[in-house]
């Protein structure tokens, strides 16, 4: 039987409508599909985890072992729900350019961005890009946002550090990472003398401002401690969504570069994993 949908969808009678429309309810059907996907992979490790055994799981779910195992094997893995669900938005700042003053992307945020988009690709997760515009007035109640961006650039982004329980931005001479808990503060190795090739990043997800969902957030406090962060993503995501799954959490995350192009070589948590508490 057709669905309601595809029976209001079929009675559209100018044919370009039908064919937009069409289009797009057959995008969101297939973004459902592999959310759903995704979904009942995560549901069977989970339950796993607990102890259940494979063939006790099919038993309870009326599905035959094989099936359990198929599914187990296939589809999108959990852990690209890390980002989102669906269309991820990234977002990247806007800076001016110092001779000419016209707005330009830090080549470490394009590069960072690129290689953050195609690890989300790679979980079958849509992307759309955005720029932080100039002055950093960005909307952030949105769903499935991660937000390249610090405070130096955009207060708002600054107001949303602030809700972060544990970690905080501290401006002095520089800007630095500051443990609450802990009072350990972390400083860039380049701002020091002599420099030394370390960053710092921040990396956590926290509350939108109109309280109705999170945000995904991290910058250096350099552009190679961005760098660091994606490199951490694209190695360590299903151990950190292990430890926080989809829920508030921030950190510390420490590289070692090489100096001459600011590659990553050595990429570690350098706090605590804070998961946070939610009211």
């Amino acid at each position: 039987m057709p669905s309601n949908d595809a029976e209001r969808i079929a009675a559209i009678e100018d044919p370009y409508q039908l064919l937009r429309v069409a289009t797009e309810r057959l995008n969101a059907a297939q973004q459902e599909v592999t959310e759903l996907s995704r979904l009942r992979r995560r549901v069977i490790q989970e339950l796993h985890a607990q102890g259940m055994s494979y063939a006790q799981i099919a038993k309870e779910a009326g599905l035959t072992r094989g099936r359990i195992h198929q599914i187990r094997h296939t589809g999108p893995a959990p852990e690209g729900a890390f980002f989102g669900q669906g269309t991820i938005t990234l977002i990247t700042p806007l800076k001016r350019e110092a001779r000419q003053a016209r707005p330009v992307v830090a080549v470490e945020d394009v590069a960072a961005a690129k290689r953050l988009e195609d690890l989300a690709r790679g979980f079958d997760l849509a992307v759309e890009l955005e720029h932080v515009p100039l002055g950093g007035d960005v909307n952030l109640n949105r769903p499935n946002l991660v937000v390249i961006c610090g405070p130096r650039l955009s207060t708002v982004m600054g107001e949303l550090y602030e809700r972060d329980p544990v970690l905080e931005w501290v401006k002095e001479d520089v800007w630095t990472l500051h443990d609450t808990r802990t009072d350990e503060r972390y400083r860039s190795g380049s701002d020091d003398e002599p420099a030394r090739p370390i960053d710092y990043a921040y990396l956590g997800r926290l509350p939108r401002p109109d309280g109705a969902g999170h945000v995904l957030v991290f910058t250096g406090i350099h552009p190679q401690g961005t760098l660091g962060v994606v490199r951490l993503l694209q190695t360590e995501l299903a151990a950190l969504w292990g430890r926080v799954a989809d829920k508030p959490f921030s950190t510390v995350v420490s590289t070692e570069y090489e100096p001459e192009s600011g590659e990553p070589v050595k990429v570690e948590l350098a706090s605590p994993l804070y998961r946070h508490q939610e009211g």
